[in-house]
């Protein structure tokens, strides 16, 4: 246990990002050594990159020379009900063992972290007290895999308590103010090493939710009338390829147009500038158009140099814009914003925006596998270098039949199989010959899969028959209803708008997803 009238052990802090092999030093590291609980709780913003929230937070200890050095780390959010707290954090703690050991060092130790605002009428005291009993599921699983917990922090409205003090009268019943953000030695580190801290989860995963504004229901009129010429196209096979270089044109000239727009100051201008930049119309023809997973796989070439940034742009404005029951089709442009993020070096965006996209599709398989990779510190290399081989091979193609010939040369597993190996393919849809889609115009029926499961292809438009219909979005309308489908109700009236599905919480299988750099 730890006496917070003494000097703690030392951490030394030479890997704040993660990102190199643990066992290894870099001549460029920054080292900064943490000698106390407030040093470790003002630490944790800059072992993350960002704010966490409502979160269980647990990072590994690797013992060098007597010093603890920081080494993999994890979150997942806190579970609302306390029946799910052991399940949760058997997830946390086997998932961080197993990755840290994957890079070739078992924990030794664990810094533990609790992260939660007071509800109405609880104080951060109380928060503390009621984690506790988390806190204790926490020590006990790290020490029945041999890496006991040193140190395990709450903070909550603005101060820290820590579970790990023994001495009475050592620490504040009513908890330690947190300092001041930017004002410490590990503060003054970051900055020179060029770590930024980005704000919370919640601002991160604002710029990827659909649109709630007066704009959201123009957006699904032009998702309706995109769908109802666009889909019988993608569904007829002579139709589809030239429905697929459509996309991508249209694509590519808003990538240059983003990218020739006059730059602004701020995540949230930086967005609205964007979402003007893009027509109704457009969003609408990109967001049905990349549902097909061949074209998907084509737009994931624009992933690096000049063309990432605008790229990236284009896709989180494609996120915003599935509203309503489009909610699922958000599953495209979250997975190709999460590959862009991830193969740019953003790993924190990467991971927000696949779970989001495993939130919006929980059976999309390009998603789930980049997660995994991201989580695991894959390096995406060998995922671009395969996208770079099928555009050098699309470039040099010169007469239409060696296109489709290289068209079906990349099955719309060709992302899966850079991620996962050899084999995945086989386990993905297996008819990429025939229209990958759902049919009989229901737009949310599931489709037949060859195997195990596959990103889904093409979904229709709502049609008027049976459907089911996702969290928060209209009423479908009966056969026989007006022409419109789904956009009113049975006695004519619009249906209104209900708020749009968490894409930040499910993930494939039912599972968590957790967030880490193990």
């Amino acid at each position: 246990m730890t006496n917070h009238s003494e000097t703690a052990g030392p951490f030394e802090n030479g890997d704040i990002t993660g990102r190199e092999p643990l066992n290894e030093q870099s001549a460029h590291d920054t080292q900064v050594t943490l000698r106390s609980p407030a040093e470790l709780a003002d630490a944790l913003p800059y072992l993350l990159g960002y704010r966490p929230e409502d979160s269980i937070v647990l990072v590994a200890l690797h013992d060098r020379e007597g010093r603890g050095r920081f080494g993999g780390r994890a979150r997942l959010g806190i579970p609302a009900h306390t029946e799910d707290w052991e399940e949760a954090v058997q997830q946390l703690v086997r998932g961080l063992v197993t990755s840290s050991e994957r890079r070739g060092r078992r924990p030794e130790q664990m810094v533990a972290y609790v992260c939660q605002e007071p509800g109405r009428g609880e104080t951060g005291r109380d928060v503390m007290l009621r984690l506790e009993p988390l806190i204790a599921q926490l020590r006990a699983e790290c020490g029945d895999l041999d890496a006991p917990v040193v140190e395990a922090l709450c903070i909550s409205d603005g101060r820290f308590w820590s579970y790990s003090c023994a001495v009475a009268g050592c620490c504040p019943a009513d908890g330690t103010p947190m300092g001041l953000p930017g004002t410490s030695v590990l503060a003054a580190a970051a900055t020179y090493a060029g770590i930024q801290v980005r704000g919370t989860l919640r601002e991160l995963r604002a710029r990827l939710l659909p649109w709630e504004t007066s704009a959201a229901l123009a957006q699904e009129v032009a998702l309706d009338a995109a769908g109802m010429s666009l889909v019988p196209r993608i569904l007829d096979d002579t139709a589809r390829q030239s429905v697929a270089d459509e996309t991508l044109d249209l694509a590519e000239r808003i990538i240059r147009r983003f990218a020739a727009a006059a730059p602004v100051s701020g995540t949230h201008p930086a967005d609205l500038r964007d979402d003007a930049l893009l027509t109704h119309d457009e969003g609408a023809t990109l967001i049905l158009g990349l549902q097909d997973r061949t074209t998907r796989d084509r737009a994931a070439a624009w992933m690096e140099g000049d063309e990432a940034g605008p790229a990236l742009r284009l896709w989180r404005a494609l996120a915003r814009r599935c509203v309503g029951p489009y909610g699922e089709h958000a599953a495209a442009p979250l997975t190709l914003a999460g590959w862009v993020a991830w193969s740019t070096g953003d790993e924190l965006e990467a991971r927000e925006a696949l779970a989001m996209a495993l939130g919006a599709d929980p059976d999309y398989l390009f998603a789930r596998l980049l997660h995994q990779a991201c989580n695991e510190g894959l390096d995406p290399e060998s995922v671009r270098r395969c996208l770079r081989a099928e555009r050098a091979g699309r470039a040099g193609t010169d007469t239409l039949e060696q296109a489709d010939a290289a068209a079906e040369a990349t099955p719309g597993a060709l992302s899966e199989t850079a991620v996962a190996g050899p084999g995945a393919a086989a386990r993905t849809d297996g008819r990429h010959g025939e229209p990958a889609s759902r049919t009989g115009g229901s737009r949310r029926r599931r489709r037949p899969r060859a195997a195990e499961g596959g990103d889904r292809g093409p979904r229709p438009p709502r049609g008027e028959d049976t459907r089911r219909r996702s969290t928060g979005s209209h009423p479908g309308s009966t056969a026989g209803g007006p022409s419109r489908p789904g956009g009113t109700k049975p006695d004519g009236k619009r249906a209104p708008t209900g708020g749009s599905p968490s894409r930040g919480t499910a993930a494939a299988g039912g599972r968590r997803e957790t967030e880490g750099d193990g």
